[in-house]
């Protein structure tokens, strides 16, 4: 089960989770706030996030990503699936 750490608002929360979930429906499911204006489909950007250790554990950038810009350590957290440990900070 991977360990998926979020950092957001000067706060640190580290939850333990079933692979193969978005980082949104795990902030959800763990009540870390994480915003997504568009349902989880995508098209905003809010639930930006940033990858400070182990990308390599999420699902690689899809096309939905690609087309809105992401790059490097940028992920959408709704997009962005995670089947290992990582460590994120929520900037959207």
């Amino acid at each position: 089960m991977p360990n998926v750490t979020f950092t957001y608002a000067g706060q640190t929360k580290t939850v333990q989770t079933d692979a193969g979930k978005t980082l949104l429906q795990i902030a959800l499911d763990a009540n870390v706030p994480m915003e997504h204006a568009c349902g989880g489909n995508g098209f905003c950007t809010t639930c930006l996030c940033k990858v400070k250790e182990h990308g390599e554990n999420l699902s690689p950038t899809n096309d939905r990503e690609q087309a809105m810009g992401m790059a490097g350590e940028e992920r959408l957290g709704c997009q962005a699936v995670a089947n290992g440990d990582v460590s994120v900070e929520i900037i959207g």
